[in-house]
């Protein structure tokens, strides 16, 4: 199977979404969006993070609006 590009995922990460770019496992991607290290919503039990804000935390930007 093909890797995904990072251009064909939706502007909505889910934690599948960042365990898929990040090539890491469930217990891991959870860990990371539970870190603090980005900004995460909330809705229930769904986790959501903007593609734009992950990008830039994953290029190391200081500027993650």
């Amino acid at each position: 199977m093909e890797k995904k590009k990072l251009k064909d995922y939706p502007s909505i990460l889910s934690v599948s979404d960042i365990q898929a770019i990040l090539g890491i496992g469930r217990r891991q991607a959870y860990e990371l969006v539970n870190s603090g290290s980005f900004h995460v919503a909330r809705a229930g039990r769904r986790i959501m993070v903007s593609k734009t804000v992950f990008l830039a935390w994953l290029k190391g930007s200081a500027n993650q609006s």
